[in-house]
């Protein structure tokens, strides 16, 4: 195995031993899903070599939002990261990349299905090279089916899988998330996928395929309203904010905003009634179990629960329903998120100094590890900035770089 050395973190004196400290991944990713995977992998201390085409660079730098001229996007998606630019269809850049192949754990590619075995770079051909190779794809389809082929973006995904459907109030159009689910959660799918495999490979010392797509990651995450078709025979439709299987589990106006209740049992469902001073819906024959409490939700229940929070502010509800050890949080915008005391206590909002943007804040990491924590340590790399540290790593002289540069291989 490869080890690398890593860099100190921002603002301590000493290196610190992360939990993928050693890894060197190489990661051939544009846009969100693979970008977002091998952050991920970033940020608990793999190398992540990010190789990118010479002169244009990944189309994520083209997406806002944008400070003169530059991509906060992909400045948020590719920290921790070693850039390399590398033209795939010169022979010598293929070559380049079989050698960074020998001596890395992984390569990561969201590629349309086919261009990796078009350039001679398929599985096989590298496996032959490397055999501990864990070789991990993300495609929108996956690399079998009809569709392999077909390319895909999230909200293609989005309304293949079924979300769509399920998402939005009843009579508005299909409507997607507003995050790309299918991207973020199909790369962090990835990220699992390829921790599996390092874990199989470090017990047998074999390396595999990794291979996750879009459409089967959010058909996974669809949760209840698979087994509601396959079990009830029922199709599920929009109905807002409200759960299917729980009631009340729901968003509700108060004076000064909304704010989500969820009541997700029946010791829950008394303390909410003792909160509104309703101890005679405890009981009730229409509301004494959570299915009948889903069954009579509309119009009767949620109009109960309406009536009583509308005469709160957000704050008035949060205490109330807290002191209750009900679920409860007040409907906050982007802006209130970011300053949301929590997430910064959690350092889900960090600060990092970048050459192109200067001081961003960006999102921190959501995985925490008590001895070998993640961090945000490094600001991704403007295009083609460790080529020559990482060719020299494989032998080629400055002389050697040079040339590649004139006959724009990198």
């Amino acid at each position: 195995m490869l080890y690398s050395k890593r860099e100190p973190d921002s603002g301590q004196g000493e290196s610190m031993v992360r939990a993928l400290d050693g890894i060197r991944i190489i990661d051939l990713t544009t846009a969100y899903s693979g970008p977002f995977c091998t952050m991920h992998l970033a940020d608990h201390g793999a190398e992540v070599i990010k190789v990118e085409y010479p002169g244009a660079g990944e189309q994520s730098r083209t997406w806002g939002p944008f400070k003169d001229g530059k991509s906060g996007y992909y400045n948020f998606l590719n920290r921790n990261k070693k850039g390399m630019t590398l033209n795939l269809k010169h022979e010598n850049g293929k070559q380049i990349l079989r050698e960074l192949v020998k001596q890395a754990d992984v390569l990561v590619e969201n590629f349309k299905v086919g261009t990796m075995e078009k350039l001679g770079l398929s599985y096989e051909e590298l496996r032959a090279i490397n055999p501990r190779l864990i070789y991990a794809s993300i495609s929108g389809f996956g690399l079998t089916g009809i569709y392999a082929a077909r390319p895909c973006y999230d909200i293609v995904a989005q309304a293949m899988s079924g979300i769509m459907t399920i998402t939005g109030f009843p009579g508005s159009p299909p409507t997607k998330t507003g995050p790309s689910i299918g991207d973020n959660y199909t790369g962090t799918y990835l990220a699992l996928g390829i921790m599996l495999a390092l874990f199989h490979r470090e017990r047998t010392g074999q390396g595999q395929k990794v291979d996750v797509s879009m459409l089967d990651t959010l058909f996974s995450v669809l949760e209840n309203a698979v087994i509601t078709y396959t079990l009830a025979g029922e199709t599920p439709k929009q109905i807002g904010n409200a759960d299917p299987g729980i009631a009340p589990f729901d968003v509700f106006e108060a004076k000064d905003g909304y704010i989500a209740v969820g009541v997700g049992t029946s010791a829950q469902w008394t303390r909410l009634c003792e909160a509104m001073n309703r101890e005679d819906l405890i009981n009730d024959d229409k509301y004494n179990t959570n299915q009948k409490r889903v069954k009579n939700y509309e119009p009767e229940l949620r109009k109960i629960v309406s009536q009583w929070i509308k005469t709160y502010t957000r704050q008035e509800v949060e205490e109330l329903l807290v002191a209750a050890g009900i679920c409860v949080g007040p409907v906050l915008n982007v802006a209130e998120a970011a300053n949301n005391p929590q997430i910064k206590a959690r350092e889900m909002i960090v600060d990092i100094d970048t050459p192109e943007l200067g001081k961003i804040s960006i999102p921190g990491v959501p995985i925490k590890l008590e001895v070998s924590p993640g961090g945000v340590f490094k600001a991704a790399p403007t295009l083609g900035e460790n080529n020559s540290e990482i060719l020299a790593s494989l032998g080629y002289s400055p002389e050697n770089i040079e040339e590649l540069k004139r006959a724009e291989t990198i």
